[in-house]
Parts: structure tokens; C-alpha cells; sequence
């Protein structure tokens, strides 16, 4: 009898433990470009030896992304449309939203240029110069941050390029690196946020042709969601891992993620 009372006292103490093991984990719902350039392989290990959390990554296009977080499938949001962060706070899904990082876009296309857009800074100039020519746009018309960006840049340039979808214009309702793919495949031009293209691998002979206009800046935010709209967020972790990220330590570990001896975020959290 003895032996039974202290069996079921271990067991409930294991099991004790492993729910409490299983707590210690957050979701965070992402845009693709922090995942797919490598830098959460880097951070997250950082975090979880230092904290014992783990950090589970849903990375879709930031449209989804705040979706996900709105039907409470996330403890953080972490994407780059300020505006939609905004309005996401405002509603009352996200705690508070706090600038993280940047980096910038770049518009990429063959060495042949057919637009001759290579060597401006001018983005809307340039989007002007490729719809003129008709040359091949591929978008990723898919409501992430790239493609959101990407359309404020059109609507400023005053060109309206869904005018000519299907014919210069081309929407792969993709993520970054499969519009990267088709783009390259059928000779277009494509937008896409540095960090992804430093990391991408099929580059063949295609290189940046526009770059360095003010307005193809690229700031990422970081979002707890509120428990007030989604009572089961892991508030405490959540919060935990976003301090983190806005410490000086999560800021120096984002500074000192590189590809190719390339930067490809720079931090810039309030204070640091």
C-alpha cells in the first residue's frame, strides 16, 4: 500500500512537471523574412538557454501573420507593416507595439535590365520606368509586409499595376522566396526585403538594381497579444521574450547576426 501511495505521488509530481515544462513555450506569429533569413535560428537558442522558454515560429506573410494573432493562435506578434501593427494594438489584440529592427527593400532583376532601372534610387521613378516598358513585375500578392510595401510604393509612383495583371504584371499569391523563384524563372523584377535576398540561394544572374531610396525603409515590430482578447496567451512568457528582444542583450544578439559577412538587421528598440 505504501509502495502504490508513493508510485502515484511520483507520477503526479512527474506529470506536475511536465505540464509545467510544457508552459514554459510561447507561439510567436511571424513574417517569413525573419525565419527564412536564419535569424531565428540564431536568436532562439540564445533565449532559451538563457530563460528556459521555448519559442514555437509560425512564419506566414505578415497579412496572415496578424490574422493568426487576431484568432489568439499566438502569445507575440513580430512583423514589418507599422500601420497594420497599429491598428492591431487599437483594437485591443496586442498589449503594445514597439519598434524592434530594420533593415530596407530592394528591387532585384537580371543583368540584362530590360527597364533600365539599374544604379537608381529613385523606387518611384523606377516603378514608373518598369510599368512604361511593360517589363515583367513579378509581386507576391499575398497581403504580407513586403507586398503591402510594395503597393504604397506603386500607389505613390501613380500607377495602378493590378491594371495590368496577368499581362506585365504578375501575382503569385507566394511567399518571398517562391516569388524570388518564379521572378528569376520568367526574367522579372522583384521586390524583396535585403535581408531574404542576401540569404537566397538562387540568385543565378540576377543582382540589385534599385536601392537606397528613404522610402523602401523596412522597421519590424514586435506585438505580446492581450490576454483581455485572447485569455490564453502565456502573458509572462510572452512579455519575458519580448523584453528580451528590446534588452541591450536580444538588441547586441541582433546586431551580430550575419550572412555572408552581411548584417542583415540592425536593431533600434526605444533606449538601445
Amino acid at each position: 500500500m505504501l509502495r502504490t501511495t508513493i508510485g502515484a505521488t511520483t507520477l503526479a509530481l512527474i506529470l506536475t512537471g511536465a505540464a509545467w515544462a510544457q508552459d514554459q513555450s510561447i507561439i510567436v506569429q511571424s513574417t517569413t523574412s525573419t525565419a527564412n533569413s536564419g535569424l531565428y535560428d540564431y536568436l532562439l537558442p540564445i533565449f532559451q538557454d538563457k530563460t528556459g522558454i521555448q519559442v514555437n515560429v509560425v512564419a506566414v506573410g505578415t497579412g496572415q501573420a496578424i490574422k493568426n494573432a487576431e484568432n489568439c493562435d499566438g502569445d507575440v506578434l513580430l512583423v514589418h507593416a507599422k500601420a497594420s501593427e497599429e491598428a492591431f494594438v487599437e483594437a485591443g489584440f496586442g498589449t503594445e507595439r514597439t519598434d524592434l529592427m530594420f533593415n530596407d527593400f530592394v528591387i532585384v532583376g537580371p543583368d540584362a535590365d530590360p527597364a533600365g532601372v539599374g544604379g537608381m534610387d529613385d523606387v518611384q521613378g523606377a516603378l514608373t520606368q518598369i510599368a512604361e516598358k511593360g517589363a515583367l513585375f513579378a509581386s507576391r500578392g499575398d497581403d504580407s509586409g513586403t507586398h503591402k510595401k510594395e503597393v504604397s510604393l506603386w500607389s505613390d509612383s501613380g500607377v495602378d499595376p493590378t491594371a495590368a495583371s496577368g499581362d506585365w504584371y504578375r501575382e503569385t499569391g507566394s511567399g518571398m522566396g517562391a516569388t524570388l523563384n518564379a521572378g528569376i524563372g520568367m526574367g522579372a523584377y522583384v521586390m524583396t526585403d535585403r535581408a531574404t535576398w542576401i540569404s537566397f540561394e538562387n540568385k543565378q544572374d540576377y543582382a540589385i538594381q534599385v536601392q537606397g531610396d528613404e522610402d523602401m525603409f523596412n522597421q519590424y515590430g514586435v506585438i505580446p497579444v492581450s490576454p483581455e482578447k485572447c485569455p490564453e496567451v502565456n502573458v509572462d512568457d510572452a512579455q519575458t521574450f519580448a523584453d528580451w528582444l528590446l534588452s541591450g542583450e536580444g538588441q547586441d544578439a541582433i546586431a551580430a547576426f550575419k550572412v555572408a559577412d552581411q548584417q542583415l538587421f540592425f536593431p533600434n528598440a526605444p533606449e538601445n
